[in-house]
């Protein structure tokens, strides 16, 4: 008797294999593209930095927030740009970070607000789109400039500006 001896593997089990992968990459990849989208909103988020810095100084030396870019002593708003940030502008101490550039297409013209806030002990707190104020901040918050995240979905949002 001659035995044949099976090499490699049957047709099924290829396409098996095959399934598997492509629910696996069903799964992966909107993931990914969610964390891409992140990574470029945090871009905004840390070019924001600055803004932050001449908001909170300004309001430390005059009491008051600035009503816009020049008065804060930073560059005019469609100057400041990045890869994912089109330009960033204060206005009545408030930030908005508008995305443009290389953005992906889900975040491109959408807006990323930071909101100042003074804590009873004078202290400048900020608020990062949804989010609560930031830590600091011992309940109500006084002089207030309410920027809004518009467009931006939550999940699109780094996790200190979720709320």
């Amino acid at each position: 008797m001659t035995r044949s001896i099976q090499k490699g593997f049957t047709l099924i089990e290829l396409m098996i294999v095959v399934a598997i992968i492509g629910i696996l990459a069903a799964i992966a990849i909107p993931a990914y593209q969610d964390y891409v989208i992140r990574s470029q909103v945090s871009e905004g988020l840390a070019m924001a930095g600055a803004s932050k810095a001449a908001v909170a100084e300004f309001y430390a030396n005059r009491g008051t927030f600035p009503a816009s870019n020049l008065e804060a002593g930073v560059g005019i708003a469609s100057e400041i740009r990045g890869k994912y940030v089109d330009n960033i502008l204060i206005g009545g101490g408030g930030i908005t970070v508008t995305f443009g550039g290389d953005s992906n297409a889900k975040i491109l013209t959408q807006q990323l607000g930071l909101t100042p806030g003074a804590s009873p002990n004078g202290d400048v707190v900020w608020r990062c789109g949804n989010a609560p104020f930031a830590a600091g901040s011992t309940g109500s918050v006084i002089g207030t400039s309410g920027v809004t995240s518009a467009g931006l979905l939550n999940k699109y949002l780094p996790s200190s500006c979720r709320g």
